[in-house]
């Protein structure tokens, strides 16, 4: 698919990967139409890009909520005729342990909750389900090409005191496969599906860590360093411009060793 005239909808819009694929896919002439709960920073990225001669528009949505997302497909669909390509960015942590024992006393002091656990869930899993579906119906009724790329992460192998997000990536990493077979079985074949699953990448949260626990994440790294959010757009890029790209998942980070799991 040419990234040129496609129309890319892009959640999580206001920030991260989402914020950098919409600029970088509207300078390479897609038209992008961005949603976060973030109206404030949606209106200065839309801003930005029609001050660089890119076509862009926003609408705030809540991925969580299914009525938010089929008003959010329809926005697309009538602002700019069709919607082409899903990338489903929109994400959160709510990092903790599953139980943290009191040291003196051996009891569990400190547990994930019930809502650190359900907010990441319904975020992370079932945003990308609403926003995915959402589009996929519209594709399919009215016969538009389309790519599917909802965003994983490296720690989709599991992470220490990430036992909700890593759940939720893993889960968007199997999603390419069950999706295509199922696409394939009802005969779908205008939509293609491929997650990305990112390292560590550089950003401010990142660069504001102290020095030595970043220096032992980029020890990890077998390229010696962070991840550049240029190099997941480019890798965004190769999915949305390669027609055989399609039921896999694709890390860019560079190589990370797992530490700290159970093998």
């Amino acid at each position: 698919m040419q990234i040129k005239g496609s129309v890319v909808v892009i959640t999580g819009a206001a920030s991260g990967i989402g914020e950098a694929a919409a600029k970088s896919l509207a300078a390479a002439g897609a038209k992008v139409v961005l949603g976060d709960i973030s109206e404030e920073r949606l209106q200065t990225i839309t801003a930005e890009i029609k001050s660089a001669h890119g076509e862009a528009d926003f609408k705030v949505v809540n991925v969580t909520n299914e009525e938010d997302v089929k008003a959010f497909m329809q926005f697309a669909k009538e602002r700019f005729g069709k919607i082409n390509v899903v990338l489903a960015c929109a994400g959160i942590i709510r990092d903790s342990f599953f139980v943290t024992p009191d040291r003196e006393t051996g009891k569990v002091k400190k547990f994930m909750s019930t809502e650190q656990w359900q907010q990441v869930i319904d975020v992370n899993l079932t945003g990308v389900f609403l926003t995915l579906r959402e589009a996929v119906i519209e594709m399919v009724n009215n016969k538009w090409d389309g790519v599917l790329i909802p965003i994983s992460s490296i720690n989709k192998a599991g992470e220490l005191g990430q036992l909700n997000y890593a759940s939720t990536k893993a889960a968007l990493a199997l999603w390419p496969k069950i999706l295509a077979g199922e696409f394939h079985a009802r005969q779908i074949k205008n939509i293609r599906i491929a997650s990305v699953a990112p390292g560590y990448v550089a950003t401010p949260i990142l660069s504001a860590m102290k020095p030595e626990v970043l220096q032992s994440i980029i020890n990890a790294i077998p390229i010696g360093r962070l991840i550049e959010t240029d190099e997941v757009i480019k890798t965004l890029k190769f999915i949305i411009e390669n027609n055989a790209v399609h039921a896999t998942t694709i890390e860019v980070a560079g190589g990370i060793i797992s530490k700290g799991l159970a093998k």
